[in-house]
């Protein structure tokens, strides 16, 4: 990459004259989402990287996941299909005719790898570890990050200078997966760098970023502060990035502070039209922090309605969008849990339905709505289907009936069960066109039953290099995606997706 060099305080720092994206306020740098179902146009993803592989038992659930998983299982039977899925919706010139070379097991899956002469390089799907290393191309913010992250990780000094000699590529790699091209583990990986939408969140054309709850994505938020402060990508709205402030004399809380703490992840926002959005209070999401987003939200006018959806602080849930997600204008899936509608048991007797219609007291939700105008006047609604129903109809403007597709079909043991693994965590490429897990098969059911078409990511991909088939063409479907292993690292395609351009919903 061709650059150019000032002389500054810092030494010689490289202005990237060729750099890919340019800072300018073009159709290749728009950032826009004013809801969760308009045409998906770009979004931030990250690969499964080696750090993954890493993960040992003991520290697994310190490193927020339940389980150990086998990397290159997720890796070429699983994430290579959402990668490949997502190019043809986005970016079809990337992948078009080329799977059969793509999956060639000569190619050593470089055209995954970021940093690689053959990496598909895409400005729609964007990858976080490509925009991590152009970042670092510039020595002021090489040094900077590098003097962040080992200040966070406690890395010697001499290990720190040793990092300022490694290329843009190879540091970026270590920064994510804690290790060294020798294979030396220098800090703990950062398996959760996965699930994108966590870091932040686009809200019409400003970005919100997070403030994780748990130390294991300490890590991811500060290098996501850095990409958005620091890359062309987002230099036209650089006066659109968002951070929530700490409560005034924060550091004086005792350290169990609780609620009072503020603790934001993305799966927690939800972006339900241009002037609407949902707050989620959960395991992940603080009250304090809520507080402080629409406080901040109202005062920058970003949006004229928040709703505050507090759900148990159980890790069956986590994040608002693990319980409930939108498909279509008029088509929500979620979990039977916070329904009105009981959730059918096998066994159950009428008396028995009954007497355990109401939901237990650690299942409650409790949805509340301000309104930038009437802040002192806050709407409440009695459970999730009226709150749903009310986006459909009077932000949406959907003539239709309003359905909902539950978790497992509304049916115990499934309904916990497929909620678990994500039935309830879609990810829409266009309205009534989802990505989901294969293992969920109740709720697949229910889809078919709603009348969704159901195919198979590789029948599809198939079809479209076949030319029998185009994105353009879909419509209510559900594609099913392999999962035996994603699904165990506790998040689905919408925790895996920042989206940041959407189609306007017309």
């Amino acid at each position: 990459m061709n650059g150019l060099f000032l002389q500054t305080g810092y030494g010689k720092v490289d202005i990237v004259h060729e750099i890919h994206f340019m800072a300018k306020k073009t159709e290749a740098s728009q950032l826009k989402v004013s809801s969760e179902i308009g045409t998906l146009r770009r979004l931030l993803v990250h690969s499964p990287d080696s750090g993954l592989g890493k993960v040992v038992p003991s520290k697994a659930q310190d490193w927020l996941f339940e389980d150990i998983v086998h990397l290159e299982t997720i890796r070429r039977q699983e994430y290579d299909y959402y990668t490949k899925v997502l190019l043809y919706f986005l970016d079809p010139a990337k992948v078009k005719g080329k799977l059969k070379k793509i999956d060639d097991p000569k190619s050593k899956r470089n055209f995954y790898k970021p940093g690689h002469a053959d990496f598909f390089k895409s400005d729609k799907v964007v990858e976080l570890q490509w925009l991590l290393a152009e970042i670092l191309q510039t020595h002021e913010t090489k040094l900077k990050l590098v003097a962040s992250v080992c200040a966070l990780e406690g890395v010697a000094y001499d290990e720190q200078m040793r990092m300022m000699e490694l290329e843009p590529d190879r540091l970026a790699k270590l920064f994510i997966s804690g290790t060294s091209d020798e294979n030396e583990m220098l800090f703990a990986p950062i398996p959760n760098f996965i699930f994108t939408r966590d870091i932040g969140i686009v809200i019409n054309n400003h970005v919100l970023l997070n403030k994780p709850a748990k130390q294991a994505r300490t890590r991811e938020a500060l290098l996501a502060k850095y990409i958005f402060f620091n890359h062309p990508l987002f230099a036209a709205y650089r006066d659109n990035i968002l951070e929530i402030p700490e409560k005034h004399h924060h550091f004086l809380n005792p350290k169990e502070g609780g609620e009072r703490k503020v603790t934001l992840e993305g799966g927690d926002v939800m972006v339900v039209s241009k002037d609407h959005l949902l707050i989620g209070v959960s395991e992940r999401t603080s009250w304090e922090a809520a507080h402080q987003a629409i406080n901040l939200l109202f005062e920058k006018k970003v949006v004229k309605k928040v709703t505050v959806v507090k759900i148990p602080k159980k890790r069956d849930y986590m994040h608002i969008d693990t319980v409930f997600t939108q498909v279509k204008r008029n088509v929500w899936v979620m979990l039977g849990n916070f329904s009105k509608k009981a959730v059918k048991r096998l066994d159950e007797d009428p008396v028995e339905r009954i007497l355990e219609g109401s939901p237990k007291k650690d299942e409650k939700i409790s949805l509340i709505q301000f309104n930038l105008k009437h802040i002192d006047k806050p709407v409440i609604f009695n459970n999730l289907e009226e709150l749903l129903e009310d986006i459909s109809k009077n932000d949406l403007g959907c003539k239709e009936k309003v359905k909902f597709i539950y978790s497992g079909n509304n049916e115990f043991p499934y309904d916990a069960r497929e909620q678990w693994t994500d039935s309830c965590n879609l990810l829409a490429l266009k309205e009534g066109v989802v990505l989901g897990y294969d293992r969920n098969d109740k709720t697949v059911e229910a889809f078919k039953a709603a009348g969704f078409s159901v195919v198979h990511v590789a029948d599809l991909l198939q079809a479209f290099e076949a030319g029998s088939a185009s994105p353009e063409q879909l419509k209510d479907t559900f594609i099913l995606m392999p999962s035996a292993e994603l699904s165990r690292a506790r998040g689905g395609f919408h925790c895996m997706s920042m989206p940041l351009l959407r189609d306007e919903l017309g």
